[in-house]
């Protein structure tokens, strides 16, 4: 059984997610429990989450944490299988794109969906002068639009999505002046990196930001 968490207000998202899996943890002590981070995901290891849990245990809890930031979707081919399981297995995956949650929604067994209002989130509009910084290679004066960003509010999530946004349509365009085609699939993957960092050690992320700016 599948239980979706997602929505644009991801510290909410992830603060219920994890809620949710305790309150089950203890409701049915038996569960074995594990969290599987994007770079852990496997073929194998979702073929084990879907599988029963074993003569000794009765079920598992399984909470992938943001199955989708990746590149490459391993999770999708399997998403019948998990849906008709036994176990429990939570999909943690904050702004996931709309086409995806509906399509995962279809086959999970409850669907928590949790929205940032959209005056806080996107009060500012899109940052022009943010995405145009990261494009010309600027790290001095990208440094300088996410300081600014900051100051006026915008969260450190909203600023890293529109970079990695950024990143990955100069990948898709194969690059441009100030990145080759490599250096602009590196660009991309950095980002990813740099998020998930902040999200396993708890790392500033827009300290991170900051500093990803200035090694530009």
């Amino acid at each position: 059984m599948i239980y979706l968490f997602h929505g644009s207000d991801v510290d909410k998202v992830r603060e219920k997610a994890f809620a949710w899996v305790a309150a089950a943890r203890a409701k049915e002590p038996g569960l074995a429990y594990a969290r599987i981070a994007q770079e852990d995901i496997t073929p194998a290891t979702l073929e084990d989450a879907a599988l029963s849990g074993g003569l000794f245990i009765k079920r598992l809890l399984v909470l992938f944490d943001d199955p989708f930031e990746s590149e490459e979707d391993l999770f999708e081919p399997y998403l019948d299988q998990l849906a008709a399981s036994d176990n429990a297995i939570v999909v943690l995956a904050p702004k996931l794109l709309a086409s995806k949650a509906k399509k995962i929604g279809t086959k999970a067994a409850k669907v928590y969906s949790f929205d940032a209002p959209a005056a806080r989130s996107f009060a500012r509009g899109f940052n022009t002068n943010l995405v145009n910084a990261l494009a010309i290679r600027d790290g001095e004066k990208l440094w300088l639009e996410i300081e600014r960003s900051l100051r006026a509010g915008d969260a450190p999530e909203m600023l890293h999505g529109l970079l990695h946004w950024k990143a990955r349509n100069l990948l898709e365009k194969g690059g441009g002046r100030a990145y080759p085609a490599r250096e602009a699939r590196g660009l991309s993957l950095r980002l990813i990196a740099l998020l998930q960092e902040s999200r396993r050690t708890g790392t500033d992320l827009a300290l991170a930001l900051e500093r990803f700016a200035l090694s530009l």
